[in-house]
């Protein structure tokens, strides 16, 4: 059977104005990033209003919900935007960008063999639990499948069913999130793998680094809304084989490795997202496009505002080069959103031959903080970091290749490996208490610093040996 509009509508009609309203619809396309809105009076569509001329009110086609996509698309041509009914009431506004073809098809069947056979099953799985609507992988999987790297983690967006019944219909364990009827599945295999399943949706923001309000959206609105054109890249799943859309350009941009935020307020909106971009770019080797330099200042304006910002900071920790991710922060120009002196540290961490666990990294970073209890709970970082780092300070003895070696050899490079009692009781300490007094006069005169090496350790005691 041909697909039909009805697949691509919402779960719920989208915004609208009245002809009484229409001096707001500059505000409300702002506020939903909308190119279009339909104008209806007493439930019928009288036209459209563009992102374009917000003041003229243009004729538009008006099509029933069982139209096809190919008589759709025909009808949509020379206008902007396309008004659908379902039985009788108004149901959505699809534009040109809910209504294109799908890119190279070679390109899908890249992304769906680069998923292992159980991630094809579910996603194949849950297709056909919507009996109406549509099922996509998005953004961090399909990204990273065209890179040629392994997808992780899926996110799924479900558009025009109900997130909730399609999870339980995955046999799967989930946990589901009301307030944005999101749902996280537990996938088997690798422990702590998730899908997260997500309602398509359109979002504004009420202030500047608040958390967004969200509103039923087409597939396209849902891609629209992220944060890169990268990340807006969507495999369809369906009868008819996997198809890839690409409303904002992301395949472009992803063959010049650069990193492009979808709208000139995106980091107005989420200055996390700011950071997130030098994560993606640190990871994949992305150049920052001019638009992401443009907006930095806009994100350091509206940072402090940003609760998610910090988040963002402590995911930054766990990147594989840490410290190239801070770097990239700093040749972006938001060196101010990160402790300065830490970064050297993080940086002499990424280059050791065995990449630190991430406890080491964070406490690199409180290495280069004055008020380390206040980043220990912006960070949400516990109190092992702290407690990491005062051993690595110290000069007690570390293991090599322990936590402790690996921070003290990037702090205190010049630091060398203290006498032990092992080393003591071979060098003629007598064993019991004598092995303990020995210890203790190594390390008062290591307080005072009177040792520069081990070789002076051993001199000094072979000297209170002579002598005791």
């Amino acid at each position: 059977m041909a697909p039909t509009l009805a697949d691509l509508l919402p779960a719920q009609p989208p915004p609208t104005l009245t002809p009484e309203t229409l001096e707001q619809a500059p505000v409300l396309m702002n506020a939903w990033k909308l190119p279009a809105v339909a104008v209806l009076r007493g439930g019928e569509v009288v036209g459209v209003v563009r992102e374009e001329e917000p003041d003229l009110l243009s004729e538009g086609p008006v099509c029933s919900a069982d139209t096809s996509l190919e008589t759709a698309r025909t009808n949509l041509a020379g206008f902007p935007a396309l008004a659908v009914e379902r039985s009788g009431p108004f149901a959505a506004l699809l534009t040109p960008a809910d209504l294109a073809p799908p890119a190279a098809s070679d390109l899908a069947a890249q992304i769906w063999n680069a998923l292992g056979e159980a991630d094809r099953d579910l996603l194949t799985c849950l297709s056909a639990a919507l009996p109406l609507g549509r099922l996509a992988l998005v953004g961090g999987a399909v990204r990273d499948a065209l890179l040629g790297l392994p997808p992780l983690d899926l996110d799924i967006v479900v558009v025009g069913g109900d997130v909730e019944e399609v999870a339980q219909k995955s046999g799967l364990p989930f946990v589901f999130h009301p307030a944005y009827r999101n749902a996280t599945l537990s996938l088997p295999g690798t422990p702590g793998r998730a899908a997260d399943l997500v309602s398509a949706r359109l979002e504004r923001y009420p202030a500047p680094g608040a958390s967004p309000l969200p509103h039923p959206g087409t597939l396209a609105q849902d891609l629209l809304r992220r944060d890169f054109s990268l990340n807006a890249l969507a495999l369809v799943v369906g009868e008819s084989g996997p198809e890839l859309h690409d409303p904002a350009g992301g395949l472009d941009d992803l063959a010049r490795r650069e990193l492009r935020p979808l709208h000139a307020t995106s980091f107005t909106d989420d200055a996390s997202r700011l950071v997130r971009g030098a994560r993606l770019a640190a990871r994949l080797s992305l150049q920052a496009s001019p638009a992401l330099l443009a907006q930095v200042p806009q994100a350091l304006a509206v940072a402090a505002q940003t609760p998610r910002l910090d988040a963002e900071l402590r995911l930054l920790l766990s990147e594989p080069r840490p410290g190239q991710a801070a770097q990239t922060l700093i040749d972006w120009g938001a060196g101010a959103l990160l402790p300065l002196p830490a970064v050297k540290v993080l940086l002499a961490l990424d280059r050791l031959s065995q990449r630190p666990a991430e406890t080491v990294y964070a406490a690199g970073l409180l290495s280069g903080v004055s008020d380390a209890a206040a980043w220990e709970q912006r960070l949400a970082l516990g109190s092992r970091p702290a407690a990491l780092l005062s051993r690595a300070l110290a000069d007690g003895y570390a293991a090599p290749g322990s936590a402790e070696a690996m921070l003290r050899g990037v702090l205190r490079p010049e630091a060398y490996v203290p006498l032990t009692g092992r080393d003591v009781l071979k060098l003629g300490a007598a064993p019991g208490p004598g092995v303990g007094a020995a210890l203790a006069y190594l390390a008062e005169r290591r307080r005072l610093g009177e040792f520069g090496s081990r070789a002076e350790e051993e001199a000094a005691l072979r000297a209170y040996l002579e002598r005791s």
